[in-house]
């Protein structure tokens, strides 16, 4: 059984780039993705996370959370790239490297108290919402197939077209 203690909690670095990230999200709602460099600079400008290394944060941001980049040493699920340079939380349902198999949010008890609703903000609002149809074409190239020949079929009947391939059949 866990206990709240009232000595302050020693903030991971990844749980760090998560809140910082989760905070950028919610403070810039119309947003969809940030840069890496906006998230490091948001761990840095936010004193509650404790001091960590400019160079670990980014290595985090860039490599370590990262769902949709192979695994080196770090296997979190806790950000996603939506395209070159750009990060937003990972969603359940995001595309993502199998060898992945991290957490994708903070243990609630893990982290200080004042951060605590972002991890109820991700479940009940955050990680509810699905993806757009943009950012699912752009992130599975299954998908970004869709359409792809159809102007083949524009001038053809599909009936008459499975006719003809019919005929002769017994």
């Amino acid at each position: 059984m866990r206990t709240e203690t009232t000595s302050p909690v020693a903030v991971k670095v990844a749980d760090a780039v998560w809140i910082a990230t989760a905070l950028l999200h919610r403070e810039h709602p119309q947003r969809g993705d940030f840069a890496l460099q906006e998230i490091v600079d948001r761990v840095e400008a936010e004193p509650r996370l404790g001091r960590h290394k400019r160079t670990t944060v980014y290595a985090h941001v860039t490599q370590h959370c990262v769902a949709n980049v192979s695994a080196s040493s770090g296997r979190y699920r806790m950000l996603f790239e939506t395209s070159k340079g750009r990060r937003r939380l990972f969603r359940p349902g995001d595309p993502f490297d199998r060898s992945r198999t991290g957490k994708m949010t903070p243990d609630a008890h893990g982290i200080p108290r004042e951060f605590r609703m972002l991890v109820e903000w991700y479940r009940a609002a955050y990680s509810g919402s699905s993806p757009s149809v943009e950012d699912r074409l752009k992130n599975d190239p299954i998908l970004a197939m869709r359409g792809l020949g159809k102007e083949i079929w524009a001038d053809v009947d599909p009936d008459e077209y499975v006719r003809q391939l019919r005929e002769g059949w017994e």
